[in-house]
C-alpha cells in the first residue's frame, strides 16, 4: 500500500517551497545547537537538521528539472490556441514518452486510457478550453474509471475546476491538472 503525506504537513509545504527554505533551516538548526547545546551534544543536535537536509535535496532536484514559468505560460498560451487533434495528439505523445501504452477512447467521460504494467489509468481531456468545468464531467469520469477497471482517473483543463468540483475530486480522488499545473504538464521534459 502507497502511503500518502499530507498536503499540509511541514515536509509537504517545504517540497513546494523553494529548495533553500529548507537549507536555511538545517543551517538554522546547526548554528542553534552549536550555540545552545553542550559539546558533547551538538553532534546529535546537528542530526536533527538531516531530515530538512534531505528535503532540501529533494526540493532541489524536482525544481531544476521543471519548467520556467515563462514556458509555462507559453505551453498554456499555445495549448489554448490548439485544434481538440492537436491537443490530444500532444497529451498523448506525452504519455508514451513517459512510458505508458495509450489507447484512444472513443466515450464521453475519458480520451486516454493509460497502462503502465498493472496500473490503469483513465484520461479526460476534450473539456480542456471549457470555461466552466463542474463536477458532472468529473462523475462522468468516475463511472467511467469503474466501468475500465481503472485505479486512477487524471482530469485536464486550460481554466480552474470549481470549488465543488474541486471537493468532489479530491473525494473520489480524481487528480486534476488545471490551469498552471496543465501548463507544467505540457511543458515538462520526459525523464526516462
Amino acid at each position: 500500500m502507497k502511503l500518502k503525506m499530507s498536503d499540509n504537513s511541514l515536509f509537504a509545504i517545504l517540497l513546494r517551497s523553494p529548495w533553500w527554505i529548507s537549507l536555511a533551516i538545517v543551517a538554522v538548526i546547526s548554528l542553534l545547537s552549536a550555540a545552545l547545546l553542550p559539546e558533547r551534544y551538538v553532534a546529535f543536535g546537528v542530526m536533527g537538521a538531516f531530515p530538512f537536509l534531505v528535503i532540501g535535496v529533494m526540493a532541489a532536484r524536482k525544481q531544476w528539472h521543471a519548467p520556467s514559468a515563462a514556458r509555462v505560460a507559453d505551453m498554456l498560451a499555445r495549448s489554448g490556441a490548439m485544434s481538440w487533434r492537436d491537443f490530444s495528439a500532444l497529451v498523448g505523445q506525452i504519455y508514451v514518452e513517459q512510458g505508458y501504452a495509450v489507447t484512444r477512447l472513443n466515450n464521453q467521460a475519458a480520451d486516454f486510457l493509460l497502462i503502465k504494467g498493472a496500473q490503469r489509468t483513465l484520461v479526460s481531456c476534450k473539456r480542456w478550453k471549457a470555461a466552466v468545468h463542474g463536477v458532472e464531467a468529473l462523475r462522468e469520469l468516475v463511472a467511467a474509471k469503474e466501468a475500465h477497471e481503472a485505479q486512477q482517473c487524471i482530469y485536464l483543463s486550460l481554466s480552474p475546476v470549481s470549488d465543488t468540483a474541486q471537493r468532489f475530486a479530491k473525494t473520489q480522488g480524481v487528480t486534476l491538472l488545471a490551469g498552471q499545473a496543465l501548463g507544467r504538464f505540457l511543458a515538462e521534459k520526459p525523464r526516462n
